[in-house]
């Protein structure tokens, strides 16, 4: 199917989002439409049995797609206009190769993870992460002789370089490889930064045929506040759910990035089905025309109501990304790898599980839910919910105490949002 594909006039550059806007799609093709129809439907039809046999042999990969041939439509499962329109404006925000959308965040986790490791692979990521993407590791992966390696202590950079190198001897006893290196930078709960620069070059330092690619689970800043791929990492993560969703109203993933290993990726999201449908496909262009602007909203609140909350007598600590309370060295990698602190952060309040739970129960306007990146703002528990099954001692190698509480903050009016912050914590 022929698009719409310019980034340019003349000779100026378009911004992402103005490309939000039209690119990846031709009005023509659908009645003139403005905005893309929605394609309900499960398969589709072939001009010809050629048109066919030529469709399946790049499908299915027994040849290579000419440079200029596009990917014929077959069937949803493997492709669909409304998908491949929210591919391509994806990519651009981050400059990717190629984008793939998945049906959650962690379908895109899942599926990018099986299709880059095999038995006796080791994958070493770090922690703390999104509780999800922590029970594949430590429950799944070892069931399919996988073994994975978790890097708390990595702020600072010097451990995660460590974990590197003897995972990749541990992989090459085992007659495997080191598969990946899995990243999530911010971490949740804790906006720890990873220094992604220096996890390349010590991947890149490695003596192994393939290196590993460098995985980065960007949910927190991406697409806006951090660009991963500029910093040396190989494949993106997001949980489309959240910021690039924006409303609360969807479940949805993606994986973007190198050519070569999103070939991979896509070979494993065909065969096991992984792929979201047309409709969420639909919400989530709709949603990327005001992706900058409520991204902007957002973190403009967080900003002002984090230097608010700053030194109250009944808060020890605030966590944002590269913040005033954060070390010199998480602030130097903040300096260098991101543009903007995002607007999820925590909270540690003086006190315990009590204290806590006080507080969110007071809450008038941030609603108790566990997601984030929405326009409402949403307050949480980690250790009592996405963070439940850490062990103890986990919990406290990672930071996530029963005094965490983690707030996403939305695009509200800010005083009112502080007047309700303010009334809370005087229940603590």
């Amino acid at each position: 199917m022929s698009r719409h594909k310019s980034r340019s006039i003349g000779q100026r550059s378009l911004s992402p989002e103005t490309l939000m806007m039209g690119y990846g799609y031709d009005p023509a093709l659908s009645e003139g439409s403005i905005k893309a129809p929605i394609f309900q439907t499960s398969t589709f039809v072939f001009r010809s049995a050629e048109d066919g046999k030529r469709f399946f042999e790049v499908a299915y990969g027994l040849r290579e797609k000419d440079p200029e041939e596009a990917l014929g439509l077959i069937y949803s499962r493997i492709n669909n206009p409304n998908l491949e329109i929210l591919e391509d404006r994806l990519a651009v925000w981050d400059g990717a190769d190629k984008a793939l959308v998945f049906s959650s965040g962690m379908a895109a986790i899942s599926t990018t993870i099986l299709a880059l490791s095999r038995p006796n692979d080791v994958v070493v990521y770090t922690a703390p992460a999104y509780g999800g993407t922590e029970y594949l590791f430590d429950r799944i992966l070892p069931r399919m002789g996988v073994q994975t390696v978790s890097v708390a202590d990595c702020g600072e950079g010097e451990g995660l370089n460590r974990a590197i190198l003897e995972a990749a001897g541990t992989a090459k006893s085992r007659g495997g490889r080191l598969a990946a290196v899995y990243v999530e930078t911010p971490a949740n709960p804790t906006n720890q930064l990873i220094d992604l620069e220096a996890a390349a070059a010590a991947i890149k330092a490695l003596d192994q045929a393939e290196p590993p690619p460098l995985v980065v689970d960007n949910t927190f800043l991406g697409p806006l506040w951090q660009k991963p791929l500029e910093h040396g990492a190989d494949l993106i993560l997001y949980s489309l759910t959240k910021y690039v969703g924006g409303h609360s109203d969807l479940i949805a993933g993606a994986c973007l990035g190198r050519a070569d290993l999103m070939g991979r990726v896509a070979e494993m999201r065909t065969i096991c089905g992984t792929i979201t449908d047309a409709h969420t496909a639909w919400l989530l262009t709709r949603s990327l025309e005001t992706l900058h602007i409520r991204m902007e909203r957002s973190q403009q609140n967080a900003v002002e109501l984090v230097s608010r909350l700053r030194g109250h007598p009944k808060i020890e600590a605030v966590l944002d990304a590269g913040g005033a309370e954060s070390s010199p060295a998480q602030q130097a990698v903040f300096a260098r790898q991101c543009s903007g602190p995002g607007s999820t952060f925590s909270i540690r309040l003086r006190g315990g599980e009590a204290e806590a739970f006080r507080m969110l129960n007071a809450l008038q306007l941030f609603k108790l839910a566990v997601s984030l990146g929405g326009t409402e703002s949403l307050a949480s528990h980690p250790s009592s919910t996405t963070h439940s099954d850490y062990t103890p001692e986990a919990k406290a190698r990672c930071g996530i105490g029963d005094n965490l509480v983690r707030l996403s903050v939305g695009i509200e009016n800010v005083e009112d949002l502080h007047a309700d912050l303010m009334q809370a914590l005087e229940a603590v």
